[in-house]
């Protein structure tokens, strides 16, 4: 692991430069490209930073949705255990068995969090609307 500078702080640096330096200098298509560059820059250091905490806390809600299970340490392990779980409860949706409350209530309002986290990273101007 380094210490610094951290990889958000790389990548902020990149992303300034770009948005500060090379997006007005810039024209046209190039300019387009530089800017969905920056963009990409910033949705890669917000997931680096909630990543974590957006994981566990979505992987809690599925716990009170479907039934509890241990997170798994390791990162990747994490994510495949995540997608399984998901792809469970996307069966479960297309079975029928959301189409009534308690069940109902109890997807919508995981499905809800976890948009709201999925927006945090890719836009979050789209939560202040």
């Amino acid at each position: 692991m380094q210490d610094r500078p951290t990889a958000s702080e790389l990548l902020d640096a990149v992303r300034g430069f770009v948005e500060r330096d090379v997006v007005p200098a810039l024209d046209g298509t190039a300019k387009f490209h530089a800017r969905v560059a920056a963009n990409v820059l910033a949705i890669v250091a917000r997931e680096l930073a909630l990543e974590d905490g957006h994981v566990e806390a979505e992987w809690l809600r599925l716990d009170d949705v479907l039934e509890p299970a241990i997170l798994p340490a390791d990162p990747a392990e994490r994510r495949a255990a995540l997608r399984a779980r998901t792809e469970t409860l996307c069966a479960r949706i297309r079975d029928g068995d959301a189409d009534a409350d308690p069940f109902r209530a109890a997807v919508l309002a995981h499905l809800t969090a976890t948009v709201r986290e999925k927006l945090a990273i890719a836009n979050p101007k789209l939560l202040s609307r």
